[in-house]
């Protein structure tokens, strides 16, 4: 390398490897101690974290000749994601989205990790951009090339147990059975493989520039496609958006998260190592042009759903996103302004050095414990339920009882008495569930909408009423028209019904606390499946015959659907 990208750690270093090995093998080993049989210990897990962030970090940023500051900057984003943990494991359930404020402190640390080894400690904004860039890029395929070292060590190993195996030599297999030495020999290789290849940084340069040239080549179809785009959301309008898919909020974001990548591929470090292709820089400039308009258009698609289902946890964090993304492309289309055409690439590094400076700071601090995002979204949801923006049938009780952490569970109580008879029939219902229904999570058709696609000529009000208690539970039935059927009685004097929905059949019986208890189709003479289920295995010669039955069976237009049924 012709410049002075990452100089301090370009130097070779042979005793590196062996350093970093059993650094992280004993990390690894202290890791296990610490959480073998204690998960739920938020204290050990919290150290447990310290061990492997704090660990992970040291390795990366470790020199010949300066241990200190790196260490102390391991400490420090050990203590921050240790504490992380703690707060995850310690307030487990009782805080919504403890998930997401974890990640936002592995997105803090992946970013200032490279800001470090450039020196933002030392010279603040005055730090080279090529620097930061040229750490970004080595640190992630350094890291990728190690746990690809990783898996195929465990790969070898593997292969060299069975081999001793052959010899009943099974020493190797107990090994690869015990705790501890997955732990010790997983750092090992990690730490030996991310020494080796810290050495060969000089390597690893030219094969960031291969990457770069290669992600370049991509850059211009995905500019292409982004220019059609838009000029069929001009002619077609944003509601096609809509009216394609639920998912379009990931779905823009994941388009300008590419553009943005792929245009700084192109962009690169300076602009001597700029692609010299013509085509190349143009379609860079589209790429950074198109961020704002699918910020924005994502931003228009959660603002819909937000208008629809109300704030949840999930959703405010979606807007923290799009926040970030429309920054970014803000930024891209200030930067082709002011750079009008020819200065611009050198405008949009700085400003990815001062947006990645906020950004690291923003992770930091939403993933501290400060915001409650279940609390906002609680009190929301209690505005549009009192308000009448949403009916007691659609208004989503399970989320209050699973999603929206203790703020939710309280806020559900105080709905089970709740004056509004319907309100508390419903809101007892989600309380007293053990589990979260399946497919409850993320946005479903309401209960009403589903019910009103129930057709049914059920007399008894009882069995009516489980039925379509039965559907509000389940938000995967009568998404489409469905018919309820009262099958009579079995032979035991159990109440069932049948729910038909195009050719799919699913049997009901009425259990004694009111509700609906599915099973199996069944075939004439089948038993239920608890009674196969409990049934002793015959033994001997088995008697076999042929009987001739009398069956029921479900007609939908004339054709039969589903199994026959006693």
């Amino acid at each position: 390398m012709a410049d002075a990208r990452g100089e301090p750690y370009l130097q070779d270093w042979p005793l590196r490897p062996w350093i970093l090995a059993g650094f992280l093998a004993l990390c690894g080993l202290a890791i296990h101690l610490l959480t073998q049989g204690h998960h739920d210990s938020a204290a050990r897990v919290a150290a447990a974290g310290f061990f492997f962030f704090g660990g992970i970090a040291f390795a990366l940023c470790l020199l010949r000749e300066k241990w200190l500051e790196p260490a102390v900057f391991a400490a420090v984003i050990g203590v921050v994601m240790g504490g992380l943990a703690y707060h995850v494991v310690e307030l487990d359930g009782r805080v919504a989205g403890e998930q997401f404020s974890f990640s936002a402190g592995i997105v803090a640390t992946l970013l200032a990790l490279p800001l470090f080894q450039a020196g933002f400690h030392r010279r603040r904004f005055a730090i080279p951009y090529r620097d930061t860039h040229f750490h970004l890029w080595s640190d992630a395929i350094s890291g990728a090339g190690a746990l690809a070292f990783v898996g195929l060590s465990w790969l070898l190993l593997l292969v060299l147990a069975s081999l001793f195996g052959l010899l009943k030599i099974d020493l190797l297999k107990d090994l690869m059975d015990e705790g501890w030495f997955g732990w010790m020999f997983s750092g090992a290789a990690l730490g030996g493989a991310l020494g080796v290849l810290r050495n060969e940084l000089k390597v690893l340069g030219t094969l960031q520039q291969v990457v770069m040239a290669v992600f370049a080549i991509l850059a211009v179809p995905l500019a292409a496609a982004l220019v059609l785009f838009f000029i069929a959301v001009a002619v077609s309008g944003l509601d096609v958006l809509w009216e394609a898919t639920r998912n379009a909020t990931p779905l823009l974001l994941a388009s300008a998260a590419g553009s943005f990548i792929l245009a700084n591929a192109i962009v690169r470090d300076a602009d001597d190592a700029m692609s010299g292709s013509r085509i190349q820089r143009i379609a860079a400039m589209v790429l950074v042009l198109g961020i704002l308009p699918l910020s924005l258009f994502a931003a228009v698609s959660m603002g819909l759903r937000i208008e629809q289902h109300g704030l949840s946890p999930e959703r405010i964090w979606a807007l923290i996103a799009i926040a970030v993304a429309v920054a970014y492309g803000l930024a891209g289309l200030v930067v082709v302004v002011r750079g009008r055409m020819a200065g611009w690439s050198g405008l949009l590094r700085r400003a990815n050095l001062n947006l990645a400076v906020g950004l690291s700071a923003i992770a930091l601090l939403l993933a501290l414990p400060i915001l409650d995002f279940g609390a906002l979204s609680t009190r929301n949801q209690l505005a549009r339920l009192s308000s009448g923006a949403v009916s007691a049938d659609d208004f989503d009780y399970d989320a209050l009882r699973w999603d929206f952490g203790e703020a939710g569970r309280e806020a559900l109580a105080k709905l089970v008495k709740s004056d509004n008879a319907r309100i508390a029939e419903l809101a007892g219902e989600a309380q007293a569930a053990e589990s979260r229904p399946w497919l409850g999570r993320g946005e479903r058709r309401p209960g009403a909408a589903r019910l009103a696609n129930l057709h049914s000529d059920i007399a008894d009000p009882v069995l009516l009423e489980a039925v379509r208690r039965e559907i509000r539970k389940h938000s995967w039935i009568c998404e489409e028209a469905c018919t309820a059927l009262d099958l009579g009685t079995d032979e035991k004097q159990r109440r069932r019904v049948a729910i038909v929905a195009g050719n799919d059949v699913s049997h009901y019986i009425l259990a004694p606390s009111g509700d609906l208890e599915g099973f199996y189709s069944l075939m004439p003479g089948d038993e239920t499946p608890s009674a196969a289920a409990s049934a002793a295995p015959q033994s001997g010669k088995p008697a076999v015959e042929i009987r001739t039955e009398t069956i029921r069976r479900i007609f939908v237009n004339g054709r039969p659907v589903g199994q026959p049924f006693k």
